[in-house]
């Protein structure tokens, strides 16, 4: 036998053992295609054999059901003579062979071509980020993983089909159902049997694990996050939450904050040490017993004596973002004091899919009590009251409001970065900007209220008034927790068919289903690429406290020196956290 017949009757074997399905391989093939096309973030070589072995599973599925509908509906109802269609769709034996074989390499061949080409793609978009770009070679690793990823797929679909299959002989068989009864019938049974192993016992083992894991994590302390001396600190002796309590990332909130000396050092004038007061899950028994204590811990730190009180709805976890919180501190020589929060062991990603309630019932209860303890003082004693939130706590801190007009009526100026696009109040800006505004960066009623900002030159435009209370929005036109979206499956968004963002390639297209699959992917790299650009807000989180509290003695140089200490601020946490 020579090699090249060794060769046709291993690849028979193999297709036999398979049983590939090639009109859902050719479609596959599209999908995987369309899915390598540039995304919002680069991609490693694994991510994006993830995300195109899942897009080619879809298409796979979408060419075995046109297959299926050619095989029943059109080839019965074409005549023999029907000429070059019919000699097309009834091939002869021979040629069947050597079409699978054709398709097969073709698939095979053209995928390292397609991503060759996305390597290209995702240099291009590294450079713009100023990233280490990717080589040609090592992103065609993806093949491998895509293809890993379509058979798993395949098998699972494969064994579902062999239980309704079994269960629908179980029916006819044993229990002499008719078959026009008995598969309907099947199907629902492991549909149903689907739906309750994913959404009851799966989702509950998953949450239930994934929540404990994290609880054992929130018990975890930084060896640089040391319990607090300063009274202005919750987990302080003087304290009423005991440093215990305050989980992992509350306490690294209260134990790493800029001194008033180093606050003094950066700013060149007399400083104060800056409040800072948490509460965690252990903390309290209630959201409410936790806002009291935010309030009673507010008191006892007399934070009502300072220029600035900010409410922080943080993220699942705990976390209040250091460079934020810093910012704001530097701004106004520490004359400040921030409360935040803790209604969740998980990370905003799960907070997000099990417990988003928990952020908008923590935001509502929270900034509500301590509006209500500002209210009481006497109107020339108030500090500027202002909110914030990033990501998940965005939407949990707009769910304290109904809308502007709230928000106008309740506090001082509201700071919300990288808003999820499900948030309530954002969506409906963005839904009624300004005509011929971008989705990227919208105009709302010519910024009398509210606006927009990707960089800081934003934050001036357009040129016309901008009344206080201030609220402003800092989104990135490539970060994907902004843009991610259900609607992305099969609904092309205004941003994709807009200009493209400062900071997005000009060749990321929207294709159904696969576009979706994308920005999902993105999601787990949000926050790995370069400050400025994904989720990495750093500094521009300064000029936004700046456009909506202004202290008057503000200018470039104090901006400057602040910016400068913030990245030594960043570097050193990155380092010790």
């Amino acid at each position: 036998m020579t090699i090249l017949a060794r060769v046709w009757e291993l690849g028979r074997a193999a297709e036999r053992a398979v049983r590939p399905n090639y009109p859902g391989v050719l479609v596959a093939a599209i999908f995987f295609a369309w899915s390598v096309s540039p995304s919002l973030l680069p991609r490693t070589w694994l991510f994006q054999g993830l995300v195109s072995g899942i897009s080619a599973a879809i298409g796979y599925g979408v060419g075995c059901v046109l297959g299926w509908a050619v095989r029943k509906w059109v080839l019965p109802r074409l005549p023999e003579e029907a000429g070059v269609i019919s000699q097309l769709l009834r091939p002869s034996d021979r040629v069947r062979e050597i079409s699978k074989v054709v398709i097969m390499v073709g698939v095979v061949v053209g995928a390292a071509v397609v991503l060759a080409r996305s390597a290209r793609w995702q240099r291009d978009l590294q450079v713009l980020m100023g990233m280490e770009p990717t080589t040609t070679p090592g992103y065609l690793r993806a093949e491998l993983v895509a293809a890993g990823t379509l058979a798993f797929v395949i098998a699972v679909y494969r064994g579902l089909r062999w239980a309704v299959r079994r269960i629908s002989g179980v029916l006819s068989i044993d229990f002499r159902i008719p078959r026009a009864i008995a598969f309907p019938g099947a199907v629902a049974v492991v549909a149903v049997l689907c739906v309750l192993l994913f959404q009851g016992v799966l989702v509950k083992v998953v949450f239930s694990v994934a929540n404990s894991a994290f609880s054992l994590r929130n018990g975890h302390t930084s060896t640089d996050a040391l319990p607090p001396t300063l009274p202005e600190r919750s987990g302080s002796p003087d304290s009423l939450a005991p440093w215990n309590t305050l989980g992992s990332e509350g306490r690294w909130f209260v134990s790493y904050a800029p001194s008033a000396e180093r606050i003094a050092k950066v700013t060149g004038k007399p400083a104060r040490e800056p409040i800072r007061v948490y509460a965690g899950l252990e903390s309290a028994k209630t959201p409410e017993d936790v806002a009291n204590l935010v309030v009673a811990e507010l008191d006892r730190t007399r934070a009502w004596e300072r220029k600035v009180v900010v409410v922080v709805t943080t993220t699942g976890t705990g976390w209040v973002d250091s460079t934020t919180a810093a910012a704001l501190e530097y701004l106004y020589g520490g004359d400040t004091a921030i409360a935040a929060t803790q209604y969740s062991y998980l990370p905003s990603v799960l907070s997000f899919l099990s417990d988003k309630e928990k952020a908008t019932e923590s935001g509502k209860t929270v900034v509500h009590a301590v509006h209500e303890r500002w209210a009481a003082l006497p109107p020339e004693q108030r500090p500027k009251l202002l909110v914030y939130g990033e990501s998940l706590g965005s939407q949990g801190s707009e769910g304290a409001f109904t809308g502007l007009d709230d928000i106008r009526s309740l506090v001082d100026g509201v700071l919300w970065v990288g808003p999820p696009n499900s948030n309530r109040i954002w969506s409906q800006i963005e839904q009624r900007r300004d005509p011929g505004t971008p989705e990227v960066l919208p105009v709302y009623a010519d910024g009398l209220i509210v606006r927009f900002a990707g960089v800081a030159d934003d934050l001036d435009k357009p040129a016309r008034p901008w009344v206080t209370p201030r609220v402003a929005y800092l989104q990135h036109a490539s970060d994907p927790i902004v843009w991610w979206s259900p609607d992305l499956l099969f609904t092309q968004p205004d941003w994709l068919k807009e200009p493209r963002g400062r900071d997005v390639s000009k060749s990321i297209r929207w294709w159904p289903i696969v576009t979706f699959w994308q920005i999902s992917a993105d999601l787990a790299h949000a926050q790995k690429v370069p400050s400025g650009h994904g989720h990495r807000y750093g500094t521009l989180v300064l000029d936004g406290w700046a456009a909506i509290a202004q202290p008057p003695e503000w200018n470039p140089e104090l901006a400057q020196r602040i910016r400068l200490a913030l990245d030594e601020d960043i570097d050193w946490e990155y380092a010790h956290k």
